[in-house]
This record gives C-alpha cells, structure tokens and sequence, in this order.
C-alpha cells in the first residue's frame, strides 16, 4: 500500500534565534554516551522508530552499527531519569560545511507528551552551536510524532525545503 509522506527540512542558523527551555524538574541528566555502544543506539533506533516508521537502519549488520557509531563525525547523546532510558539524540558533525545534522531524535513512549522532546531538543541545538557552526540542521516527516514539527518551529528552526514523496 502506498502512503503519501510530507518531509520537511528545517534549519536554524544562530544560537541566538533558539527559544530555549529549562531543565525539566527532577532527576533528568543528558550525557554524551561514552563509550560508545551500538546496542543503546539500535535499542533507541528500533524502539522510538516503531511507531514512525524508521526502516533504514533494520537491515544494518552489528558492523555497520559499530561503523557508524565509531565515526568521529557522530555524536550520540542520552536522555534520562534517574537510571531510566528516556530518549535520545544523534548528532553528525559536517566540518567542511560548518553545521551539524540531528540525524535522529525522540523519546521512548512513556516518556513523550511531558514536554520533554522541547527540552532534549534545546539541548541538541545548544550542544551543537558549542561547535563553533553556522548552521543546525534536520529533516522530519508526516510520519513522526504529531508534536515533531511544532517543536522544531517552536525553538526557533524554520522549514527550507518541503517535498512530497510515496512510500
């Protein structure tokens, strides 16, 4: 069955322009994961894209999960409460143009509509601006969470580019 699926790019291109928000109250904590570890990438790769269809990464082999997390250029970030799992971010330094891609985002189910995602969300940005780029950048789709769009556009980042495709 074929599915029209509306993807958005959207970019922000100061630190001045991110409408920030505060750390959610509680035990939350935001690490770099050092060291690295495929599985918690694949977990929340697997977990959070179930319900929105991330298919890409399914096929990978355990190598190119190590490939990909081992890069210089990826840098994934956990999201928890107390010692509970509750979302993620990738990020993939583009050093030649400057700027740095969210490849992947999001929340684990329990966790969403606590206004969390604006938080981790800020935090991505943030964390990429410390970089010295010109430009944060990621793409998301009708297919994401309902909130997805609204919280980008909420912290500041503007759409650059729409298509429209058929899965």
């Amino acid at each position: 069955m074929k599915q029209e699926v509306q993807r958005n790019y959207l970019e922000i291109n100061s630190i001045q322009d991110l409408k920030k928000v505060d750390k959610p109250d509680g035990d939350y904590s935001l690490n770099l994961l050092e060291p690295i570890n495929f599985q918690l990438n694949k977990f929340f790769y697997k977990n959070i894209g179930k319900k929105h269809k991330w298919i890409d990464r399914l096929v990978w082999s355990e190598t190119q999960w190590i490939d990909y997390v081992s890069s210089s250029k990826v840098e994934t970030f956990i999201f928890k409460y107390k010692d509970n799992l509750v979302g993620f971010f990738e990020l993939i330094f583009h050093k030649e143009n400057k700027e740095v891609e969210i490849a992947y985002f999001g929340l684990l189910e329990e966790f969403q509509n606590r206004k969390l995602g604006s938080y981790l969300l800020s935090e991505a940005i943030k964390i990429s601006f410390i970089n010295k780029v010109n430009r944060v950048w990621l793409h998301t789709c009708s297919l994401d969470h309902e909130n997805a769009l609204n919280n980008y556009i909420s912290r500041g980042m503007k759409i650059f580019k729409t298509e429209t495709l058929i899965i």
